[in-house]
């Protein structure tokens, strides 16, 4: 187990930094409030901190408190405030800045080693309940069947990549997979056996993906493969790879090897587009590559050009004059 020392006192530090490493613990030493500040804010900040109340540059109520304020909800250090002051008024500030636990100086040695222990435990559980949370949230993303992406995560996954893209001015394509005549693979071989199609036809895409591409399983025998900073080429590219890779060979089924093909529908983001249009495009894409025989991709239609405030007002100004000449005309 990490620990932050604080103390601006290096013979105080260099007494109680041995004590601690001779019980087990990996110090981290700082000798004022900003550098145990600083240090408690990386990402990889020590578990425990132990925090002299004074200190200069930022004592340590102050640490404690902007601590506290930043601490994101999964994050909690166990601080332990250190000081000469013996009050129950010294204490009970201590403990209303957000500190754990309050040490008398001098610490005794027998008390601070048990409360160590205490604060160590404290620190486990919560890792262990973030480390459970994140596992179940992570569940909740999957597919349980093929464990790719289940829909509900790619749009979040996806809402999150378009801001990027639009920060960085990064392209940005999406695939959409659909598995040929896989309705009769369930009405022939069972749904077991589609089952073992649909986790084969899994890897076979992950496989011809890049690194920071993400695939999701969309509904039944549908997936939609979101493809950060790719371009048309680019994703056309991908696209045929994955088609041939899902194609190869057939699925071995037992003593059956299944042929197995998908159509895929490819559709790259347009200036100012959302998610669900980019998606849209790539889904009537998708179903122009089935129409025109299966087992191929092809690439979705461009979305109308947005209008500006300028090119509107010149369209409303032609309807005007198209209406003037009309009722000039009638009038004649």
């Amino acid at each position: 187990m990490r620990i932050l020392l604080a103390d601006d006192s290096r013979t105080s530090r260099k007494y109680l930094s041995r004590t601690l490493e001779s019980w087990g613990y990996e110090v981290v030493q700082c000798a004022d409030g900003r550098e145990a500040y600083d240090a408690l804010r990386a990402d990889d900040a020590p578990g425990m901190a132990i925090l002299d109340w004074i200190m200069p540059e930022m004592d340590g109520i102050d640490v404690c408190r902007r601590i506290r304020a930043e601490e994101a909800e999964e994050q909690h250090t166990f601080i332990y405030l250190l000081s000469a002051r013996t009050s129950d008024e010294d204490v009970l500030a201590g403990l209303e800045a957000g500190a754990d636990d309050y040490l008398t100086k001098p610490a005794n040695l027998v008390q601070l080693r048990v409360r160590l222990r205490n604060g160590a435990r404290v620190v486990q559980m919560h890792q262990q309940l973030h480390e459970a949370r994140e596992s179940l949230r992570t569940q909740a993303m999957r597919d349980p069947l093929t464990e790719v992406w289940n829909r509900r995560a790619f749009d979040e996954i996806a809402e999150a990549q378009l801001n990027r893209c639009r920060r960085s001015e990064a392209p940005m394509a999406v695939l959409m997979v659909d598995l040929d005549h896989f309705k009769r693979v369930n009405d022939e071989h069972g749904h077991a056996t589609g089952d073992l199609v649909l986790k084969e036809a899994c890897t076979r895409m992950s496989g011809g993906l890049r690194r920071g591409d993400e695939l999701a399983r969309y509904g039944g025998e549908e997936f939609v493969v979101l493809l950060p900073n790719c371009n048309g080429p680019g994703a056309r590219l991908v696209a045929e790879r994955v088609r041939q890779r899902i194609a190869r060979g057939g699925i071995d089924i037992g003593e059956t090897v299944l042929p197995v093909t998908a159509s895929i529908g490819i559709a790259w983001l347009r200036e100012e587009e959302s998610v669900e249009s980019l998606i849209d495009r790539a889904d009537k894409a998708l179903y122009r590559a089935k129409e025109s025989g299966r087992n191929r991709t092809a690439m979705a239609e461009p979305c109308a050009p947005r209008r500006t405030t300028k090119t509107r007002l010149v369209a409303v100004g032609a309807e005007a004059r198209v209406a003037e000449h009309r009722k000039l005309v009638n009038s004649r």
